[in-house]
């Protein structure tokens, strides 16, 4: 439970609080100071330097926790912790020995020559996606970066419970004051309604809720995978509980309560009970920049297994019955990153293997409705298009297609739309960019 919040260094320092020992007498523990920075031990008994970025009295513990951030790594990894994880003294920032790529090793040396394994690395890197600092960017996205950064910097909710599954949080997320300062919420994966307490959560879920599945129209259904179009103006309160539960785990992302401009495509598995949410995706109705994705989630229990990726296929599959091409709106969060390009880069070889004649930019883009220059930038990493004569011109070979589709490049999608299956008329629009083209 929340009951104090620290906000300033000053006040920090200045309140303290009486704990008791183990032996019966009483201990002053004085808070410490917000902005400073420590060695802190973290959840795989490694140390990192990590800032204290906020403070609060756990009445239960008799103790204060710390919300910190380790540097150097992505913010998801932000987390609240007791005191006993937190070294003694403070850590000069200056010492410059912990920059030399020590972020997976231990500082304090005793662990630091241990194996890391493939899949952990792979884990990592993805996780860890150090951004650009602020005096690598332009003036203007330096002070929205610091604004959403100041806005989001404390996530209270620490884990929430969907369905059967409890998950660990990752971001801030602008739940109303009496939910959003609770370390847990209790949430309705059918309607989405957001509770504190599981003796409300239970009732709901036996006697109030009667929702087994999204609102709005089922499109797609292929096995037990369902996907629904819901519109965020017909179905305002369930598209801002989903944007909600999307921030949790999704960094930059601004839409939470302006739903009505937007489509949401919610995929579900379906068994006896009802509708279990997966993932979904948001799209503008009418897009000027010719996205067709807003935002775009796969829940935590369900990523790596190739739902992130049927998501991204079905959008272009969406694009394709409306005969123009899209691009998901920019900046993709990291792990957005990864699966858009190796998407892109499935798709590509997959027509460039089997090929044969000549092929432009522009053949590829009205093939796969993949906007040109997501399809340059994917050809560009892996060296098959080159800049002459003022455009962008393809340059493969046979071996190297088939270099590239034994390489990291080419993963097959485990999970993939079958257009047959797909009921869906595309709406009417005033700004379509068919190929390309207004």
């Amino acid at each position: 439970m929340v009951s104090k919040v620290e906000k300033k260094s000053e006040s920090a320092s200045s309140d303290s609080k009486t704990l008791d020992g183990e032996d019966g007498d009483s201990l002053d523990e004085q808070p410490l100071d917000i902005g400073e920075h420590y060695l802190v031990r973290r959840g795989d008994d490694t140390w990192h330097p990590a800032e204290i970025i906020q403070a609060r009295f756990n009445e239960q513990e008799n103790q204060y926790d710390y919300y910190v951030h380790y540097e150097g790594y992505n913010r998801r990894l932000d987390e609240w912790i007791p005191r006993d994880r937190i070294m003694l003294s403070r850590f000069n920032m200056s010492d410059h020995q912990w920059k030399n790529d020590q972020r997976t090793g231990d500082l304090l040396s005793d662990q630091s020559d241990r194996k890391i394994t493939r899949n952990q690395k792979r884990r990592h890197d993805e996780i860890n996606h150090i951004q650009k600092t602020y005096a690598e960017m332009d003036p203007t996205t330096a002070a929205l970066e610091k604004e959403h950064e100041a806005i989001t910097k404390v996530k209270y909710i620490d884990r929430i419970q969907i369905g059967r599954y409890e998950i660990d949080t990752w971001y801030f997320s602008p739940y109303p004051d009496e939910y959003g300062k609770q370390p847990k919420l209790w949430i309705c994966e059918y309607c989405l309604k957001y509770m504190r307490l599981e003796k409300t959560y239970r009732y709901h879920m036996q006697s109030e809720c009667t929702a087994r599945q999204p609102p709005g129209k089922e499109i797609y259904r292929k096995g037990t995978l369902s996907i629904w179009e819901t519109d965020g103006s017909h179905h305002k309160v369930y598209c801002q509980s989903l944007c909600l539960l999307a921030k949790l785990f999704l960094d930059h992302k601004t839409l939470y309560f302006d739903v009505e401009p937007f489509l949401f495509y919610v995929l579900c598995d379906i068994d006896k009970h009802g509708s279990h949410l997966v993932g979904y995706f948001s799209k503008e109705k009418e897009s000027p920049d010719g996205n067709n994705v807003a935002c775009i989630l796969t829940l935590p229990p369900y990523q790596r297994q190739g739902y992130g990726k049927l998501l991204i296929a079905f959008s272009y599959e969406l694009s394709k019955h409306e005969g123009v091409v899209g691009s998901p709106e920019k900046p993709l969060s990291d792990l957005g990153k990864l699966s858009y390009r190796s998407y892109w880069s499935w798709v590509l070889l997959e027509i460039l293997r089997d090929f044969r004649g000549t092929l432009s930019i522009k053949d590829l883009s009205e093939m796969t409705s993949i906007a040109q220059t997501d399809i340059i930038s994917t050809l560009q990493s892996m060296n098959m298009v080159k800049y002459w004569k003022g455009q962008h011109v393809i340059c493969v070979t046979p071996k190297l297609v088939e270099e590239h589709i034994k390489s990291s490049h080419f993963k097959r999608p485990r999970l993939t739309v079958d257009s047959t299956s797909l009921q869906w008329c595309p709406p009417r629009r005033t700004n379509n960019v068919r190929y390309g083209k207004k």
